[in-house]
């Protein structure tokens, strides 16, 4: 499958909405490990390993708590599960409206970092004073600089 094919089965598949099977699993990214595996916890709180399938590597980038789903692979010691599907804000909330959202995840919500509110005239106060004061710290260096070289 080209490259291109792959990016456009990963977008239609980010519009499947199927609710998860009784073998397959919610979980949080914990860590990538590299080599395409990736440390998870589940919803009972274990940590294992999963590997990423062939369709998602250089495809998509995933970060730590991200909501994954997984399928577990029986014979595997170390590595205990394969990603399925990597979760978006839409199907976490379709999650939850079906009650599938494990009790666990519901609690924990993403955060980010929040803006540092400005007032117009503080801005452009500190904008004239910043200005002034790079430029008299490029004079410094230039004879700094200046008197380097003459020694």
């Amino acid at each position: 499958m080209s490259q291109v094919a792959k990016s456009k089965q990963i977008i239609l598949d980010r519009n499947d909405f199927d609710l998860p099977t009784e073998e397959q699993q919610i979980v949080r990214l914990v860590n990538a490990r590299g080599s395409n595996l990736c440390e998870i916890e589940d919803s009972e709180g274990a940590n294992y390993l999963v590997s990423m399938p062939t369709k998602f590597r250089k495809n998509v980038w995933i970060k730590r708590g991200d909501y994954l789903l997984i399928e577990p692979i029986k014979e595997g010691d170390k590595v205990k599960g394969e990603i399925v599907k990597i979760l978006v804000p839409e199907h976490i909330k379709y999650f939850k409206q079906e009650n599938v959202w494990p009790a666990r995840f519901s609690n924990e919500e993403k955060t980010r970092p929040q803006e540092i509110p400005s007032s117009s005239s503080d801005s452009s106060d500190t904008d004239t004073s910043n200005e002034t004061s790079s430029e008299d710290s490029d004079d410094e260096e230039e004879s700094d600089y200046s008197t380097s070289v003459k020694n």
